[in-house]
């Protein structure tokens, strides 16, 4: 039985699978035709506001809901080519939630550092903070 790693070590062996994207990086992608993909829990929308065009989709959600096989997918999950850019409020469950995509074959999953917090401290578009 091999030793347990921690939550540090598991993230820097699933960001080390995938470029991760600084926020111009997936706003200039979301230009491009990426889905970003916003996974931050209600209250936190309601408290920072969303990014304009961001798919909503709760964490407990993702992989049914944009898995291209799925029966309960989004219209958006049209193939397991596209690309998708998971954001959550600091970088950190978007990786985790980003692995779990590329396991389910989309190839193309990446997420954003620093997440929400670092689109709107690079003073991107952002609507509906309370």
């Amino acid at each position: 039985m091999s030793a347990p790693i921690g939550i540090d070590d598991l993230l820097e062996r699933i960001r080390a699978g995938y470029t991760r994207l600084a926020a111009e990086q997936a706003e200039a992608a979301s230009r491009a035709g990426a889905l970003l993909v916003d996974i931050r829990y209600q209250a936190l929308r309601e408290r920072d506001g969303l990014i304009p065009g961001a798919l909503v989709i709760e964490r407990n959600e993702l992989e049914w809901r944009l898995d291209p096989q799925g029966s309960h997918r989004v219209p958006q999950a049209t193939s397991h080519d596209i690309q998708v850019v998971v954001i959550c409020n600091e970088g950190y469950a978007s990786s985790l939630a980003a692995a779990s995509l590329h396991a389910l074959g989309l190839h193309n999953a990446t997420d954003l550092v620093g997440g929400f917090q670092a689109w709107k401290s690079a003073s991107l578009p952002t609507t509906g903070a309370s």
